[in-house]
């Protein structure tokens, strides 16, 4: 028997090698994943990891693969990788060489969603009381979306079955491309001006790329600042945009959107159908009590006999005719009564001799009055005279007259001697004006 040939590690791991590198299958792949373990090496050289929710991928990309690249690749990026397998024989296990490294847009869409969902929520703009009501019965409804395609046609096809009666009016938008953005708001507005009770904005669903202008901020405050209710229907049932959160109602798909906008014409015949059924039973119902409470009006016995209604009525108004006769000719009566005694009480003879007695009265006190005024006159006159001729008697002037002056130094009036002295200057008043003197020599009584 033969002995066993072992290999050595590095025979099996260079044969596994051999194999990865031979199979053309591994010479380009694309890779789709998560950065993990993100290491830029001093050569310029990346090493890193590349994982998903089951699995992880060694990889390395070297300088002149690297210094291609068009972002600033971190931990935690979702890229897109070409790369190449092979196995490293020193570690004996597989890895990528990437030669390529994108950004996955995917991902980067989702995150942006993600922010602008929560800038936007934050900002009231998906509240539930901004919310207006869809109208039951709409006469106008404005479709917004692509001029063909299925979304139109489901629209259409719903609306005309449910609810004929409504009018609708195709407003042809783009609802893809770069374009997009601009004619979604713009078409918007126009709807808002043309008098409708609802607009529908659908598309037929697609990926987050084609339905991205629908997350655009701009058309997500077109629909909030819209007047009139708006039922979005741009995806399908697991395909979300902002324009769902904004919008007043939003529908799984364009023929639930135009369901949602629109009665069902034959719920609406039943519903009038049960109602004209109810009304007839109604109305039968009221006029046979009716008519019973008009045979038991008829058959009172004031109504069998129509006199009974007014013979007590003349009757009564005869009464009350007597009793208004008799009221008068008693007020007239006592009116007359009461004029009867007013006229003897008022005797025009007595009221004259009352005017010509308090006339020679007013006559008799004018006169004492007067004589009265006159000796109080009198006396007045005569107590001022003796008050004059006493004022007279003690005027300065007159005291002047007699011979008689007044003494002055410097405008204050001298009693006495002991107020001067030899040549003072002097003023004396004299009965005729003024003169001035100077004192030569002053003489006491008490020097004598």
């Amino acid at each position: 028997m033969a002995e066993p040939q072992y290999l050595s590690v590095t025979t099996l791991t260079k044969y596994i090698k051999y194999k990865f590198d031979q199979d053309p299958h591994l010479q380009s792949v694309l890779i789709k994943g998560e950065l993990s373990n993100f290491k830029k090496h001093s050569s310029g050289h990346l090493y890193f990891n590349v994982k998903d929710k089951n699995s992880v991928i060694s990889a390395m990309m070297f300088k002149g693969s690297a210094a291609k690249i068009d972002f600033d690749p971190k931990e935690g990026d979702e890229v897109l990788l070409e790369a190449r397998v092979s196995v490293y024989e020193r570690r004996g296990n597989y890895q990528i060489y990437v030669n390529k490294m994108h950004i996955d847009g995917v991902g980067n869409l989702y995150q942006k969603l993600e922010q602008l969902k929560k800038k936007l929520t934050k900002e009231g703009f998906f509240d539930q009381n901004h919310k207006k009501l869809i109208p039951k019965f709409p006469k106008k409804i404005a479709v917004l979306t692509a001029g063909t395609g299925a979304a139109i046609r489901d629209i259409h096809t719903t609306i005309n079955s449910r609810y004929p009666l409504a009018e609708q009016i195709q407003i042809n938008t783009l609802v893809q491309g770069t374009q997009a953005k601009q004619d979604i708001i713009e078409k918007i507005a126009q709807a808002d001006t043309l008098g409708v009770d609802t607009i529908i904005i659908g598309r037929g669903g697609g990926s987050i790329e084609d339905l991205w202008n629908f997350n655009e901020e701009d058309v997500v405050k077109a629909i909030y600042h819209c007047n009139t209710p708006i039922i979005s229907a741009v995806g399908h049932e697991t395909d979300f945009t902002l324009s769902d959160f904004v919008a007043d109602v939003r529908a799984a798909t364009p023929t639930q959107a135009a369901m949602m906008a629109t009665p069902d014409q034959y719920e609406i015949r039943q519903y009038i159908q049960q109602t004209k059924l109810s009304l007839t039973r109604f109305i039968k119902q009221h006029m046979q009590q009716q008519r019973k409470h008009l045979e038991h009006v008829a058959s009172y016995y004031k109504f069998q006999t129509p006199t009974l209604l007014y013979d007590q009525q003349i009757q009564k108004r005869d009464d009350l005719e007597k009793q208004l006769n008799f009221s008068a000719s008693m007020m007239i009566k006592n009116h007359q009564q009461q004029l009867t005694l007013l006229n003897n009480k008022f005797n025009l003879k007595a009221f004259r001799q009352d005017i010509n007695r308090n006339q020679l009265m007013n006559q008799q006190k004018r006169d004492e009055l007067t004589k009265v005024i006159h000796n109080f006159i009198t006396n007045q006159k005569q107590n001022l005279t003796r008050k004059l001729e006493n004022l007279n008697n003690l005027s300065p002037t007159n005291t002047m007259l007699r011979g008689y002056s007044i003494i002055s130094k410097k405008d204050s009036v001298i009693t006495s001697t002991k107020d001067l002295s030899e040549n003072d200057n002097i003023v004396l008043t004299m009965k005729d004006g003024l003169v001035d003197a100077q004192v030569k020599k002053v003489r006491c009584n008490d020097d004598e």
